[in-house]
């Protein structure tokens, strides 16, 4: 890789850091606020969780990287286009695979970034979310102690007290279950604790009241008590299910998974779409990258428009997507339907190679583009009256 070769790779490489950095934040942060309850339902700090919602991120990564390459690499072939420099290249004799150098080393690294965070990075992090999550709900005394605040320990179960003693002791409980649903139960208490023993956790109650009422029944049924022991033992830090999921096991993991694991047992079409899955997501690097090379890649005098060009690598790299979504679908059902994301990718590199040693200038079919010049001039039209 010569001059123009690090040239041409420093610039597409920053502009794949910018385009993934911006996509990531963006979409980060509208993941992370639908989880804002953990911090305003459960008490939780800032950072417990900004850590709970970083752990999504390099499942962001894998998607967002292709696109942040094809992005990037467009930009910079564009801007190479409207400098006339690929012109100039064309002129002195270079060929394409010379231009393509510095392109093709951001995508190595690209696709070796992805391939890491596909079979180890991703699992890892889902992994770690899982057991922070089960931190944060075994955690009852932190989630329901809090004075003041109606919390949601699950759907259907809310607890609010008034008061915590440094003692431990608990004033002014009141506890709505409507998990049942057939009946729903109010309990209020004038003071309770948490107590755990060997049988599990239990919220004491001490001089209340139960208020039960049968969905099929008008009035509700009112008993005192002077002591009632609430249930939290599935809320305790005891024994977790700690059977793991298809999107958080290693990629070494699923191509030979244990007869006896139920989750294989169960689902195995599921461990097949997404063993099939990792190995595609490290390749959509390469393939976007040559479609975005064959079709701007050629030179153009400057008369010569881009733009629809640039929307048809759009469309191409879309279609590439969406044949391997639904592949990795129907995939779960027909081992048959995994092989139609790689004859797409290989219809596609098989044609953007093609085009790129023949220095072909792609641009949609004439119908297509008298279609596009006709709704322009009709919107023109429109805007201008």
């Amino acid at each position: 890789m010569g001059a123009l070769g690090r040239y041409i790779f420093r610039a597409t490489l920053g502009a794949f850091l910018l385009v993934l950095i911006s996509l990531t934040t963006v979409i980060w942060i509208t993941q992370a606020l639908r989880d804002i309850d953990v911090m305003t339902s459960q008490g939780q700090t800032v950072m417990v969780f900004v850590s709970m919602t970083a752990m999504v991120i390099p499942q962001l990564v894998m998607v967002i990287a292709p696109i942040a390459l094809m992005i990037s690499a467009a930009y910079v072939l564009n801007k190479l286009a409207g400098d006339s420099e690929i012109i100039v290249m064309n002129a002195a004799g270079m060929a394409p695979r010379q231009l393509m150098s510095g392109f093709v080393a951001v995508t190595i690294l690209v696709t070796i970034l992805v391939a890491a965070f596909s079979s180890y990075v991703s699992p890892k992090s889902l992994r770690e979310l899982r057991r922070m999550a089960a931190e944060i709900r075994a955690d009852v005394v932190a989630n329901i102690v809090q004075p003041g605040r109606f919390t949601a320990i699950e759907s259907g179960l809310t607890f609010h007290i008034r008061e915590r003693r440094p003692d431990g002791l608990l004033l002014g409980i009141f506890v709505d279950d409507q998990r049942n649903p057939q009946e729903q139960a109010t309990f209020l208490a004038e003071q309770g604790e948490i107590i755990e023993n060997d049988r599990g956790t239990f919220l004491v109650l001490h001089t209340g009241s139960v208020q039960r009422h049968p969905v099929e029944d008008r009035d509700p049924t009112i008993v005192l008590f002077d002591r009632y022991a609430f249930d939290l033992s599935r809320f305790g830090g005891g024994s977790r299910d700690l059977t793991l999921s298809v999107r958080e096991r290693f990629t070494w993991d699923l191509l030979s998974p244990p007869p006896d694991d139920p989750v294989y047992a169960r689902e195995p079409g599921v461990f097949r779409a997404e063993f099939h899955d990792r190995i595609m997501a490290p390749l959509y690097p390469l393939g976007f990258m040559v479609i975005v090379f064959a079709y701007l890649g050629a030179p153009r005098t400057t008369r010569q428009s881009r733009n629809m060009s640039l929307v048809a690598l759009i469309a191409a790299a879309t279609s590439l997507r969406m044949v391997g979504f639904a592949s990795t679908v129907l995939g779960m059902r027909s081992a048959g339907a995994l092989s139609l994301q790689y004859i797409a990718l290989a219809a596609a590199l098989w044609f953007g190679f093609t085009a790129i040693s023949r220095g072909t200038i792609i641009e949609p079919p004439a119908f297509v583009l008298n279609l596009m010049t006709a709704l322009n001039e009709r919107l023109a039209r429109r805007f201008a009256s």
